[in-house]
């Protein structure tokens, strides 16, 4: 199967670009109810993702839980638990599910690095999920066979 039957195209996607600042970046999110969001730089290629939890450990321990002080910072200098590993759009099925297994979206990159979109870990449950109703469906209601009951 085609890993771009789930992709959710970069014009669909909010993302922010690695000159942002922590509170460009906080707006972004808070607009889009996103608690993590990806990073681009203004070529286009992917290059991390920053979490809540990012945003709010680099405001507590760089700058004392001062968001005055930290807003203007560039956000690329806050500390990044991990970054959502990206994947090229000929990855497997097998390797996408690996990556969404570990992270709630799947950034999608093509041959030239840059970014087209992601794959959200929902979407590829929802098409597994249809999968087994319509399996479960063709098979018709099921026998319950009960054991007799000893005497």
């Amino acid at each position: 199967m085609n890993i771009l039957f789930f992709l959710t195209p970069k014009q669909d996607v909010a993302f922010i670009y690695d000159d942002f600042t922590v509170r460009q970046t906080l707006e972004k999110m808070e607009h889009h109810r996103y608690s993590s969001i990806p990073i681009l730089n203004r070529k286009g290629e992917y290059v991390g993702t920053i979490t809540e939890g990012d945003l709010l450990w680099g405001i507590k321990n760089g700058y004392g839980l001062s968001l005055a002080q930290a807003e203007e910072v560039p956000v690329m200098r806050l500390p990044r638990k991990r970054d959502n590993s990206a994947v090229r759009v000929d990855t497997t099925m097998d390797d996408l599910v690996i990556a969404a297994m570990q992270q709630n979206f799947v950034p999608v990159i093509d041959d030239k690095n840059s970014f087209i979109g992601i794959i959200k870990r929902k979407a590829i449950i929802q098409y597994c999920y249809d999968r087994y109703r319509k399996e479960n469906s063709k098979a018709g209601p099921r026998v319950q066979i009960r054991a007799a009951a000893s005497v």
